[in-house]
């Protein structure tokens, strides 16, 4: 070949994925960004916005859940062109979170199992060689965390009703000793039983996800505390109260467990939170309330700062009211913080993951710094909406407010779901592993220019 030829190969090629790009640059918005999983495939971008939601009760409100059905043989997730899926571990019991250790072993929550796990691979595998029992007789765990970060010297986990540690140096596929129990009692009972973990970058602060324990408050005594200042002083601002104490929340406390409080309100229910490495800032990836109708509330995620408020109970994604608490706290309807990223609502968002573009299987340099979310899947939405892994577009560590559907295709023709993601993590060799708790798999996403 000679070299001229060769160069125009090259420059042929890069033209492609120009265009390639351009064409996937096509963002929905207003109405055409809410639709259902019959417009869902991998590539498409949506922004949805708080001007583009419609009224409350603008369609009527249905339970429509679809039974999970064991995958069918030739059934596999969609990825973009460019990308292939694998399954990387099976057989697991309510795959859930996960977390990579800094040697590379994922750690992952298997709620059934009241678990968690060790998936270990051995170099240049694409799937997982060995899978090990970390900890075990715990009660529905989900977060994971590693402590201290680079160096750990422990792996806190959180049950639905507490927060433990084992001991844990870089390598161990079993807990060299019993659980320590960091935090004794977490709210819990209710709709909402995960709870999840996180660290500061200076390690200093632990922070703990709670949510709500009903879908607007509608188990919350009706009579507000006496003095609503002392009340909100102590447990933040538009803190909920009988049931709902330290609910809705996300709560903060040192890592021996000291000092317990809140840090943020009116979080429905945070079923994931991430801290972006790159930028330092703490995200939330929420599940908003139902029965509005088809299009309200949005799932969303967000940055989440000190002292912030997003509305819940009485309001949601900025100050649009929740009919059903009317007329109750208009003293807060200027204090309530916009979230960043709206989803498809009733899309059950649940676990985000920073994406570095780093390593043997990196997908291309334009994924670099932004994130992935897993989408669980729809239950109070007359057509399905989730069951889908999506990427979020961040400049400089800041949301555009856009979102891609990156992979795809968990249901069957007939509505029913083969696989419903929950955890998403990056791996030391840059693949994308997405754990899925209707098939109880981890799947594995590489580039296939690797």
């Amino acid at each position: 070949m000679s070299k001229g030829f060769r160069i125009s190969s090259l420059l042929f090629g890069a033209a492609l994925l120009v265009a390639s790009d351009a064409w996937s640059q096509t963002v929905r918005t207003g109405k055409d960004a809410f639709g259902d999983t019959s417009t869902d495939a991998p590539g498409v971008w949506r922004h949805i916005t708080p001007a583009d939601l419609p009224a409350p009760f603008a369609t009527g409100t249905v339970r429509n859940m679809p039974k999970t059905i064991p995958r069918p043989s030739d059934a596999t997730p969609k990825v973009p062109t460019g990308f292939k899926v694998s399954v990387f571990a099976s057989g697991l019991q309510g795959a859930r979170r996960m977390r990579m250790a800094p040697n590379g072993d994922i750690f992952i929550a298997e709620n059934l199992g009241g678990r968690i796990s060790i998936m270990r691979s051995a170099p240049g595998s694409a799937k997982a060689d060995q899978v090990t029992v970390f900890a075990e007789g715990l009660h529905s765990p989900y977060g994971i965390a590693f402590y201290p970060e680079k160096d750990p010297q422990w792996v806190y986990v959180a049950n639905t009703d507490s927060v433990v540690r084992f001991p844990y140096k870089t390598g161990d596929v079993k807990a060299s000793g019993p659980a320590q129990v960091i935090v004794p009692s977490l709210p819990s009972g209710g709709g909402h039983w995960t709870r999840d973990l996180a660290f500061s970058p200076d390690g200093t602060q632990m922070f703990i996800s709670v949510g709500s324990g009903s879908n607007v408050g509608e188990k919350m005594p009706k009579q507000p505390p006496a003095d609503m200042k002392l009340w909100e002083a102590e447990y933040g601002l538009g803190a909920g109260w009988g049931n709902e104490v330290h609910r809705a929340a996300v709560l903060t406390a040192n890592p021996l467990g000291q000092g317990l409080r809140t840090y943020a309100t009116g979080i429905r229910n945070c079923a994931g939170l991430s801290m972006n490495a790159k930028t330092g800032d703490l995200w939330c990836t929420v599940n908003e309330r139902d029965e509005l109708g088809d299009d309200l509330a949005p799932d969303y995620s967000t940055r989440v700062k000190a002292g912030q408020f997003y509305g819940w109970p009485w309001y949601y994604i900025g100050s649009h009211p929740d009919p059903r608490r009317a007329g109750e706290r208009p003293d807060l309807a200027d204090k309530v913080s916009i979230p960043d990223v709206l989803y498809q609502p009733h899309s059950a968002a649940l676990q985000m993951a920073f994406y570095s573009a780093s390593g043997a299987h990196a997908f291309p340099k334009a994924y670099d710094g932004d994130a992935f979310v897993t989408l669980h899947g729809s239950w109070n939405r007359s057509k399905r909406t989730g069951y889908k892994v999506v990427r979020l577009r961040l400049k400089n560590g800041a949301p555009t407010g856009e979102y891609q559907d990156f992979m795809t295709g968990f249901l069957a023709a007939d509505g029913n779901a083969w696989g419903r993601p929950v955890g998403v993590v990056e791996t030391k060799d840059g693949s994308l592993l997405v754990s899925d708790d209707g098939g109880n798999v981890v799947w594995r996403v590489t580039h296939s220019g690797h």
